[in-house]
């Protein structure tokens, strides 16, 4: 039996500045863009690896939650401790320094971890957390 990651789930709060980040900066391809009622989910994917995806979604449009649940929701991602994901690259420092040029908010400039892993960190427009390992 095989498992795999098929899509990944992030919030995104603005659309348009989202699909700049992944699409333009990261360079993932645009596998989805759909509208509904306003709101917009939309799936990216590395280059040339659609089997694994980010659907970056419109928070809190469970119909199941409530308004005060809402407002937390929005609270947590606009504090930027509400989603994260964690990359790789072959690399790290060319794409962090990407990254940096096209205004990403950057958290953790590359550094050798204690525990063994390269690594840096930004945030996407939406606040989620993006941490980047070398490969």
């Amino acid at each position: 039996m095989t498992i795999t990651i098929h899509h990944a789930f992030l919030p995104q709060t603005d659309p348009d500045a989202t699909l700049a980040f992944y699409r333009d900066l990261l360079g993932f391809e645009v596998l989805n863009d759909v509208g509904y009622e306003g709101m917009r989910w939309i799936t990216v994917a590395p280059a040339g690896n659609p089997e694994t995806s980010i659907v970056l979604h419109p928070p809190a449009a469970d119909p199941g939650i409530t308004d005060e649940e809402r407002r937390t929701i929005l609270e947590l991602i606009a504090k930027g401790s509400y989603g994260a994901i964690t990359l790789a690259s072959d690399d790290l420092d060319a794409l962090f320094e990407k990254l940096a040029a096209g205004g990403a908010d950057i958290v953790q400039e590359p550094i050798d971890q204690d525990y063994g892993v390269r690594d840096a960190a930004v945030r996407d427009p939406s606040g989620n957390l993006l941490r980047i390992n070398q490969a």
